[in-house]
């Protein structure tokens, strides 16, 4: 073989080794972005409601929720394939029915550890301080939230998609339910200030009720109504003749009992929302969970209250 020949069939090798590198240089870097994007934004930091800063190490895999609300959530932002365990509480949706129990009011803390969660869900005031460091303790990651009002929710629902890596879908939630607040208020705007109907709340037939700094009177406030409660502080018991000088134009329940039987108690004849017949009842979990339910029942208060208005807004 001639000097030039062997030169070029040195360089054509040469030219096929790089070319060949070049290759399968992209395959390894996206293997590498494929590790990165995988494991993107972990670990992340939470601060809760019990004062922690709460790290997350690595997008959870098995989560346990020890309250409704938070079950509804982690669901809401497509990550129920992770729950592993809820309590008795929980009905929401249908696909709790076939997860692990760890407890009702009452957490069992055993059961939670057997799950070996690498994320526990929990709130301060449902669950408790003591069972929330007994949890910490044993070594698990809990983060507790208790929303008090829509901007704690949507707090509350962004701080859980981050913990779980589904931040994006959160976002895409908080911005569903702010349309749902939207829409209450425009029906809300519908009715002159000084028109506005004086409204009772019950949540169970001996008169508890809902004062100020609980969510459910802000939804009556944002739905465009007077509650007659407002005055209280927290979720009071009245008495019924408190009902009956208050008047209230509407009478919204979470309970069984009927509208017959509410209209017949002593007394309460004379008040407007019984001779008007403006007794209406309201779908408990979704009124009463701060969740991403929480909209929707904001909505089925604006309805009741101002049933016409909110026919016109949404035709």
């Amino acid at each position: 073989m001639k000097r030039w020949q062997r030169v070029s069939a040195l360089l054509l090798a040469m030219l096929l080794v790089l070319s060949a590198g070049c290759t399968s240089a992209p395959a390894a870097d996206q293997g590498g972005e494929g590790q990165q994007k995988a494991a993107a934004g972990f670990p992340v930091e939470v601060k809760d409601d019990t004062g922690e800063q709460v790290t997350v190490k690595e997008e959870p895999k098995r989560i346990v929720s020890l309250l409704p609300s938070m079950t509804e959530t982690v669901y809401a932002l497509d990550r129920g394939d992770r729950v592993v365990g809820v309590t008795t509480n929980d009905t929401y949706p249908k696909a709790v029915k076939k997860v692990e129990k760890v407890g009702d009011m009452k957490i069992n803390v055993e059961k939670v550890v057997s799950l070996k969660p690498d994320l526990v869900l929990a709130s301060p005031g449902m669950n408790g301080k003591e069972t929330i460091d007994q949890l910490r303790k044993l070594g698990l990651t809990v983060i507790a939230l208790e929303p008090k009002n829509l901007t704690e929710v949507f707090a509350q629902i962004e701080a859980v998609g981050k913990a779980t890596g589904s931040a994006e879908k959160a976002d895409q939630l908080i911005q569903k339910m702010n349309k749902e607040r939207a829409l209450a208020e425009k029906v809300a705007s519908q009715v002159p200030k000084d028109q506005r109907a004086k409204v009772w709340v019950e949540v169970s037939p001996d008169l508890f009720t809902a004062g100020n700094h609980t969510i459910m009177n802000e939804l009556i406030s944002l739905a465009g109504g007077d509650n007659v409660a407002k005055e209280q502080e927290g979720w009071v018991q009245v008495s019924s003749e408190k009902v009956v000088k208050w008047n209230p134009d509407v009478i919204l329940y979470t309970h069984t009992e009927k509208p017959a039987a509410i209209a017949s108690r002593g007394g309460w004849k004379s008040i407007e929302a019984v001779k008007e017949e403006r007794i209406q009842s309201l779908p408990p979990d979704i009124v009463s969970r701060p969740g991403p339910r929480i909209t929707e029942g904001l909505l089925h208060i604006t309805k009741a209250i101002y049933p016409e208005a909110y026919a016109d807004v949404v035709k």
